[in-house]
């Protein structure tokens, strides 16, 4: 399994989206998401986007004022990471028209099947944005 987790995360470090792929009792995601938000938050511009964290690689990015963190094994590319993080906004910026963190919060269950149409217990399993978006499409027209 490559990803373990992906979290979407504002600047003030309040958790907007969490998608696990491993089990992990809500003190342990509490834990972990403080201590992760902490060290990713604090760093500036100029320090690489890669932190490393007990059995965690953290691969982050910051797209205006939504940190986007995904959580892999130590041995995962971090630059397929990096690409996968900029595929999932520029897949919701088609949809949402730039993603803010609004769209996440008042479209959360959207959020989360994009997520889940494009990863499958840890793997990412589609990259076509078209692929991604065409059920979102379709449940909103029956709707």
């Amino acid at each position: 399994m490559g990803i373990r987790f992906i979290l979407m995360v504002n600047k003030q470090g309040q958790t907007r989206l969490a998608q696990y792929y491993e089990w992990l009792t809500l003190e342990e995601r509490r834990a972990l998401e403080g201590d992760i938000v902490r060290k990713c938050l604090a760093r500036n511009e100029q320090q690489c986007s890669f932190v490393e964290h007990s059995n965690y690689k953290i691969v982050y990015r910051r797209y205006a004022s939504l940190f986007f963190l995904v959580g892999v094994d130590n041995d995962e590319n971090e630059l397929a990471i990096l690409e996968f993080i900029h595929l999932l906004v520029e897949t919701m910026d088609r949809h949402f028209g730039n993603v803010c963190e609004l769209d996440i919060m008042f479209h959360l269950e959207k959020a989360h099947f994009m997520l889940e149409e494009m990863v499958m217990n840890g793997c990412i399993v589609e990259t076509s944005k078209s692929n991604i978006l065409s059920p979102i499409q379709l449940m909103e027209k029956t709707s």
